[in-house]
């Protein structure tokens, strides 16, 4: 009888880990190829990151829980992703002047910059973006 009281004190508990446990696949992985569609402001992250890798002007960013590649480019690429970001920057008010720069980011920044994809310009034709690519735990240093 005392087995059946704790059952019925555990089971409201037991049944709500479950729940909130993810769903296991059903059958093995599928390796079919994402479909992709068309993407005009893409062709904003492939100059600036073609620039990056070119110039050799991307690393490592990271926190404890975040492994990032972090690219950096400059110049007409930087300038051209700058003002793109401005519909967006005043959609999601991410139009921030800090440090001697008007900075513009994809989303709104809450605590840093980790993370972030943003441009900036000092008003006087300075233009930089650093575009963030999240590579996970591969990238950490052996």
């Amino acid at each position: 009888m005392r087995h059946l009281k704790l059952l019925a004190l555990l089971l409201p508990t037991l049944l709500a880990a479950c729940a909130s446990t993810p769903d296991a696949p059903a059958g093995p992985a599928d390796f079919t190829p994402v479909a992709t569609t068309p993407a005009p402001h893409a062709r904003l992250y492939a100059d600036c990151i073609g620039q990056a890798a070119a110039n050799g002007t991307y690393g490592r960013a990271h926190d404890p829980d975040t492994e990032i590649v972090q690219f950096t480019c400059t110049g007409g690429p930087a300038r051209a992703f700058y003002d793109a970001l401005a519909a967006r920057s005043a959609e999601v008010a991410s139009e921030v002047v800090a440090n001697g720069r008007i900075f513009r980011s994809t989303n709104r920044i809450i605590a840093n910059l980790l993370g972030a994809d943003h441009c900036s310009t000092d008003g006087a034709g300075d233009y930089r973006c650093s575009l963030s690519f999240n590579a996970g735990e591969f990238l950490r240093p052996q």
